[in-house]
Formats: structure tokens, sequence, C-alpha cells
């Protein structure tokens, strides 16, 4: 049998990732159904013959370059624990940037927020979080998305959010909206990073967009106008590349106050703009 410790130590230096000894814990943690933290107060557990092998099957699989997230079927974004799989995009570090600045912008306790393109319902779920007298109704166009969206807000108890199915706005009646948020597709098709990492395990239609990967974005920009108050705003992500065309889009359409803002590493991610 083989001890907690020496998992760590012998995976995480076989694993080909970046990550590599965080990716061998949260596997043995899933593994074990234990917290990370768990793994080092009993440094000396002997894993069962069930428990290894369960183990050194996951290891294999990401060995394989599978994604953390859907192996243990579960990814933390701002703070919450949301279910994962390969129905739509794994939640990102970098788009809670987007929160961030909502939050910043809108103190008020009510508030009525559109999410676009809801994903897993990360986005959504956590303003409603950190507001909950926010009303937010969050829209998804994929069937298998927006169930696993739903049993997240069911999972964390979130009750002032609505998960509805729509191709961007095509299902939402037309009624006024003080903040629309979004991270949309915006890959290139051609872009050589759709064929490595994680996400050659996501969709791509939740990934990719024409017109060099802001086809989305254009659409998005020009209907949103329609479905927000007066002075109400429009977030999106985008990237890290795109955002002096994005804003351009922006202005063109006739929003007024546009910027963009920067993740930690410096680079443009997000861009807003006000009715």
């Amino acid at each position: 049998m083989t001890s907690v410790k020496e998992n760590i130590a012998r995976c995480a230096e076989i694993t080909a990732s970046d990550s590599a000894r965080l990716d061998t814990e949260l596997l043995l943690g899933s593994v074990l159904g234990r917290e990370r933290t768990w793994l080092y107060t009993w440094p000396e557990y002997e894993l069962t013959a069930v428990e290894q092998q369960r183990f050194e099957q996951l290891l294999q699989r990401r060995q394989a370059g599978e994604p953390v997230a859907h192996l243990i079927g579960e990814r933390e974004f701002w703070s919450l624990p949301l279910k994962v799989d390969p129905s739509t995009l794994i939640p990102r570090p970098d788009t809670e940037l987007l929160v961030e600045t909502a939050l910043e912008f809108f103190p008020q306790q009510r508030l009525r927020v559109l999410d676009l393109g809801t994903g897993s319902g990360a986005i959504a779920l956590a303003l409603a979080s950190e507001k909950p007298a926010w009303q937010i109704i969050a829209a998804e166009k994929s069937p298998a998305a927006l169930a696993l969206a739903e049993e997240n807000r069911r999972r964390l108890a979130l009750k002032n959010v609505e998960m509805i199915q729509s191709d961007w706005f095509s299902s939402l009646e037309q009624q006024p909206f003080s903040l629309i948020v979004s991270n949309p597709p915006y890959i290139d098709a051609s872009d050589p990073h759709l064929g490595q990492g994680d996400v050659r395990f996501e969709p791509l239609s939740a990934l990719v967009a024409e017109r060099q990967g802001l086809a989305d974005i254009e659409h998005i920009a020009a209907v949103a106008g329609d479905y927000l108050e007066e002075d109400g705003w429009l977030m999106v992500e985008h990237g890290w590349q795109q955002a002096d065309r994005v804003r351009e889009i922006f202005t063109a359409v006739g929003f007024k106050g546009v910027a963009s803002r920067r993740d930690y590493s410096g680079w443009e991610r997000i861009t807003l703009g006000q009715k």
C-alpha cells in the first residue's frame, strides 16, 4: 500500500503539468473524499487497494491531458464549488474580474441583471452570492449547460437567479436591466491554442466565434441597448488582444464611457460601456 505522502511525491514528479503537485492533491482529495488540508494532516495514511486503483486511473487520464475539473467534477469560482462537465467551459479565475467590476459599479442592494451565455452559471451565481436582493436572469443556449447551471444554483441554494434557455436575447422579453454581463465565445477558429491544454476538452461552441472571434460580441453590443435601462451598463470578457476592437464595437453602436479593465497579469480582459 502507498501513503498519501508517497503518492504526492511520486506523482508530482511524473505528471506533465505546470501544476503537477496541485493536480495530484486534488485528485487524491477527490478519491479520499477529503480536503487538501487533510492530506497534510494525515500524510502517512495508506490508501486501500480500491482507492489506489481509482487514483491511478484518474492520474492516467490527467497525464493524457484531461482537465482536473472534469476528473473530479468540480471547480471553485469566487469561492463557490461549482459542478462542471464537458457540456460547458470550465470557470477560470480570469472571469472573476467581470464579477469584481460589476460589484464595484453597482454597490446598491437591488438590481436587475442579465448574464448572457451563463454556461455553468459561474458569473450569475457569484453575483447572486454577493447580492441576494439582486434579480438575476441567466440565459444559456445549450440545454445541457443550462441543466448544469440550474443544478449549481440548487446546490448553492441561491434563489435570486432564474435560469432560462435562450440564444443570446432570442427568448427574452424586452425588460430593462441595469446591467448585462457576458463571457461569450471570442476565440478565432484558426487559433493554435484550441489544440492545447484544457480547451481541447471543452465545447467549441463556447469558445469559437466568427469574424476573428468577435461575431458574438458584435451581436451582443448591437442588441444590448434594447434590453438596458437608460444609463445601464454592458460588460463583456474578451481575449487579451481584442480590447481595442471591442472598444470600437461598443462605441460604434452608441455606448458611452467605453473603457477596458486589466486583469492581474496586466492584460485588458473586459470592456464595458454605458447606454
